[in-house]
């Protein structure tokens, strides 16, 4: 999609809410990127301490939740994973937490800043949690213009972390109408399957969660004109800084 990248790219910073967001939207791209070579770390906003079914043994579930995602990020491949440990169904746009993620990008300097969507899906409202929404704008906000800017989060730049420009924004759970990229990753599946069945503090019917897994990859297939039989995960790609951008307009 307008020049994104046909091959793997070199380094992947994937934002989260929570913990399984990355591997329901996208383990299956990034485990495809992970065997070419990229270099893919995580960044997981919330705690997760409002997820889970059960109600005992609540005071363990951020710790448990946080290994689920080590465990589901080994099996993708991907490696650093920074929780920055907010509270679950309370992460808010704010200056200290965009700085927090700005802060990570001018470490990591990705060829690609993987987040969720900032749009509110209607035709499928689980998709947009508000921890969600926070999290695609509270990324949004850091690509552009904040971790390009030196002059912003000076205290970044004195202490070594230089500005750096995001060539491309790429947004999982987008609404269809956004939709401009499917990634086929049928060879992955099941790797994704896999590191999705992790979160088992998360899954009351684990058989009913992979076939609604597996149908909405081969609908997301059949939307974008793959072959059938194929499975797709989709996004919406944003190019920030590439040949076909104009610095400051």
């Amino acid at each position: 999609m307008n020049g994104f990248p046909g091959s793997a790219p070199g380094r992947v910073l994937a934002f989260a809410a929570h913990p399984d967001d990355i591997d329901f939207g996208a383990a299956g791209t990034l485990a495809t990127w992970a065997v070419e070579g990229t270099e893919i770390s995580y960044c997981i906003m919330t705690s997760g301490d409002a997820g889970g079914f059960e109600t005992a043994g609540r005071e363990d579930i951020s710790a448990r939740r946080n290994a689920e995602q080590r465990a589901a990020a080994d099996i993708v491949g991907a490696g650093e994973i920074h929780f920055l440990g907010e509270r679950d169904g309370f992460l808010a746009v704010s200056h200290e937490v965009v700085g927090k993620a700005v802060e990570l990008i001018r470490q990591v300097r990705p060829d690609v800043v993987l987040s969720m969507h900032p749009e509110r899906n209607w035709a499928r409202i689980q998709a947009s949690h508000p921890d969600h929404l926070a999290c695609g704008e509270i990324v949004t906000r850091a690509v552009y213009p904040a971790a390009e800017n030196p002059f912003a989060y000076p205290e970044l730049e004195q202490g070594g972390l230089h500005a750096w420009k995001v060539p491309w924004l790429v947004f999982y759970g987008a609404p269809r109408e956004r939709e401009n990229h499917a990634v086929d990753i049928t060879a992955q599946v099941d790797t994704k399957l896999e590191a999705v069945r992790v979160h088992a503090s998360q899954h009351p019917d684990l058989p009913g969660m992979e076939s609604a897994v597996r149908s909405f990859l081969q609908e997301n297939a059949a939307r974008h004109g793959l072959p059938e039989g194929t499975s797709a995960e989709v996004f919406h790609v944003v190019g920030v800084n590439t040949p076909a951008t104009i610095a400051g307009f």
